[in-house]
C-alpha cells in the first residue's frame, strides 16, 4: 500500500466512522453537541474526575473546558462535589440523566462499530486495534498515554 492510499484510507475511514456516529446521534435523539459529548465520556470514564484531569486527557483549553462544565451544570447533566484531597477543585460526576445520555451513547458506539467491522474476524479486529494503536503512538501529539490505551475521551 503506498502512503497516499494509507493516508486516503485512514482519513475515508475517520469519515465514515463520524458519519456513523452523526447518523446515531441524531436517531438515538441526542441533541448534545460533540464536545460535551466526549466531556461527558471523560467523566464517565476517569475515577475521581477533575477538570483538571479531563483538560489533561483531551487536551483541551480549560477556559473552553470551563464553558463546557458549565454548560453541562446549566444542563443538569453533571454535578460537582468536593475534593476533600484538594479544596481548591471539584470531582465531576454524572446526574441520572447525564448517565441516561452516556448510556445512548455507548449503544451508538456500539452499533457503529458492529456495523463497521461487519464480515470481519475477531482476529482481524484484534489486528487493527494493535496496529491503529501503534500509528497512534508514532504521532506527534501522541494520541495514547501507554500503547493502546485512549487519552482523549
Amino acid at each position: 500500500m503506498t502512503e497516499s492510499s494509507l493516508s486516503d484510507t485512514l482519513h475515508r475511514l475517520m469519515h465514515a466512522y463520524k458519519r456513523k456516529l452523526r447518523a446515531g446521534i441524531e436517531s438515538h435523539q441526542i441533541s448534545l453537541p460533540i464536545a460535551q459529548l466526549r466531556v461527558l465520556k471523560c467523566i464517565g470514564r476517569i475515577p475521581e474526575c477533575t477538570a483538571s484531569s479531563i483538560a489533561q486527557r483531551m487536551n483541551q483549553d480549560k477556559g473552553q473546558l470551563a464553558r463546557l462544565l458549565n454548560e453541562l451544570t446549566d444542563a443538569a447533566l453533571i454535578d460537582k462535589m468536593a475534593n476533600p484531597q484538594d479544596r481548591r477543585s471539584h470531582f465531576l460526576v454524572l446526574t441520572s440523566a447525564g448517565k441516561q445520555i452516556l448510556a445512548k451513547l455507548e449503544v451508538v458506539e456500539k452499533q457503529a462499530a458492529a456495523q463497521m467491522t461487519h464480515g470481519l474476524s475477531s482476529k482481524e479486529i484484534k489486528t487493527f486495534i494493535r496496529i491503529a494503536a501503534a500509528m497512534m503512538e508514532n504521532s506527534d501529539d501522541g494520541g495514547t498515554s501507554k500503547r493502546g490505551t485512549q487519552r482523549d475521551g
